[in-house]
């Protein structure tokens, strides 16, 4: 039996690309989540499309260059309170818009986004 993955359903690379190419924009101009995103636009986008690649059932991209993904681990250093996590997954679901992404598909996609955005809650809301 050849089962589709999550990643062959969105689209692939060209729909993850566009995905990442509409989202971190956003995130940069949020108030809320721009303190935590200072550095290269481009080194984050190229990071986030290589764990949405695997994280969906593509190329193993992101481990292959740095190891297990341990998400939690990697932003830990970092702030990340209920509101943001939000933010996050709000800026995601405009990007997601933006690039027509729709279906079922879409609502399975971004309910592991929402699983992995509270996972990654470190610090309350002050």
């Amino acid at each position: 039996m050849n089962f589709e993955t999550p990643y062959e359903m969105l689209g692939g690379e060209e729909i993850i690309q566009k995905l990442v190419n509409s989202f971190y924009p956003k995130v940069y101009a949020n108030p809320i989540l721009s303190p935590l995103f200072e550095g290269d636009m481009e080194e984050i986008k190229r990071k986030q499309k290589m764990f949405l690649t695997q994280f969906t059932g593509g190329p193993t991209l992101y481990s292959d260059e740095f190891g297990p993904p341990a998400m939690r681990a990697r932003h830990m250093p970092f702030e990340i309170t209920p509101t943001r996590a939000t933010a996050w997954l709000a800026c995601m679901r405009e990007a997601m818009d933006d690039i027509g992404l729709e279906g079922p598909i879409r609502e399975q996609f971004y309910d592991r986004l929402q699983q992995v955005a509270g996972i990654m809650i470190n610090t309350p809301d002050q």
